[in-house]
């Protein structure tokens, strides 16, 4: 009998779910991150130019939604376990091919193999929660999940910082192999959960199959999905723009040196954290209506906080702020999409949902370089609080999501 995270201690297999998704989510964050780190050298070494450097972000995004897509399905039909230690040896050995990357087309290669794993690895993860945990801890569950991928970006600066002026760039990619080992671990000790084998055998073709159709086979169901896409896409764009830009743009208003710049990054990623395990208590106790309208509101709001920053303290708490509301969102989608579908298209519908909001959501960065380089920070930071609006709007137009708060509140 499934055990709740309050009243019992977890089950092994609760604990072999969150630990292996947390630790996934940190090493594929990691990966991610090594690139951003490495790139001025990458273009030093190889020569390439600014829009060919770009587009390795762009082409790691659509294999993230390639691999969201097949590992989705493949995970509904044949089991997450499998697919999920198949998605992070697949990243593993991406990351780790980029040592031998020797001209731009092999860097794109390596980084779309990278994204495959990637995007497939987020939706069979999650999935893997909602199945082990009672609906009432999902919330919190993907939540604690999510930091690990927070954790994963300081490890990633660390080891940037460490290994690049000593071995170089190439040697931080090798550190991609550590994922390996856990998919050993993965396979040893974790197993599927009732929830799945129970739906497998009630399933009388088992070569029945899955279909991405079926996240849009009925208007209600179609609205809802591109919905929820539409939600995902404006949180991708928020922490792309702000992850991306607000260090470059914190060292010209304010003079700061890049030390000075990476403490902003670490408080903002501190405040993401703390902001996922608030956003995850409060979507679990009250519902996700009310936990995503509080969080896209006041994301709104705490975007103009960047701009009234006038020294370090007050940008690392503009920082913290900020990084609690935008981000602190991230790991409800995964806890919401886990409820809204039935096991039989869950992975599927994660998968894809999320990954088509990385795909898309991915470009503000440039969006807001364009705005950079003709407005004020003003009309920059007015733009993303216009994306929240139109989430949060979006969100209250989604009837599913209403039905789940009176479910939460019985």
């Amino acid at each position: 009998m499934e055990t709740t995270v309050h009243d019992h201690a977890l089950t092994t297999n609760q604990k072999w779910t969150i630990a292996s998704t947390s630790a996934g989510f940190a090493l594929e964050n990691m990966d991610v991150l090594f690139l951003s780190f490495a790139l001025s050298s990458i273009i030093a070494e190889l020569h390439i130019s600014g829009a060919q450097a770009g587009l390795i972000s762009s082409i790691t995004n659509l294999g993230m939604l390639a691999g969201g897509i097949l590992f989705g399905v493949i995970a509904d039909r044949f089991g997450r376990v499998r697919t999920f230690s198949h998605t992070v040896f697949i990243f593993a050995i991406a990351t780790a091919l980029m040592y031998f990357a020797s001209n731009i087309t092999l860097i794109y290669a390596c980084r779309f193999l990278a994204g495959v794993g990637a995007g497939g690895e987020y939706g069979v993860g999650i999935t893997l929660i909602a199945e082990n945990f009672k609906h009432k801890n999902i919330g919190k569950m993907t939540s604690v999940a999510a930091i690990g991928g927070q954790i994963g970006a300081i490890l990633a600066a660390i080891c940037a910082s460490l290994i690049i002026p000593t071995l170089g760039w190439r040697a931080l990619f090798l550190f991609g192999l550590i994922p390996v080992v856990l998919t050993y671990f993965i396979r040893r000790h974790l197993h599927e959960s009732d929830e799945f084998i129970a739906a497998k055998n009630a399933v009388k073709d088992p070569r029945k199959r899955v279909r991405i159709s079926a996240l849009f086979k009925t208007p209600q169901l179609a609205y809802q999905s591109v919905a929820l896409m539409v939600m995902v896409i404006v949180q991708i764009a928020g922490y792309f723009g702000l992850m991306n830009w607000l260090p470059s743009i914190m060292q010209q208003k304010l003079g700061l040196s890049v030390s000075g710049s990476s403490l902003w990054m670490i408080a903002t990623i501190v405040g993401m954290s703390i902001g996922m395990l608030t956003f995850g208590s409060i979507l679990d106790y009250f519902g996700p209506r009310r936990a995503f309208g509080i969080f896209l509101l006041c994301s709104a709001v705490s975007v103009f906080g960047i701009t009234l920053a006038f020294n370090e303290l007050t940008l690392l708490f503009a920082g913290a702020i900020l990084g609690f509301f935008s981000n602190g969102m991230f790991g409800g989608y995964g806890a919401v999409i886990s409820r809204l579908y039935p096991t039989e298209i869950r992975s599927t519908a994660n998968n894809v949902i999320v990954n088509v909001g990385r795909a898309i959501g991915g470009f503000s960065s440039v969006v807001i370089g364009f705005l950079m380089d003709r407005y004020s920070l003003t009309v920059v930071m007015g733009f993303l609080a216009v994306l929240y609006v139109i989430s949060f709007i979006t969100m209250l137009t989604i009837p599913s999501l209403r039905r789940l708060g009176q479910v939460n509140e019985g």
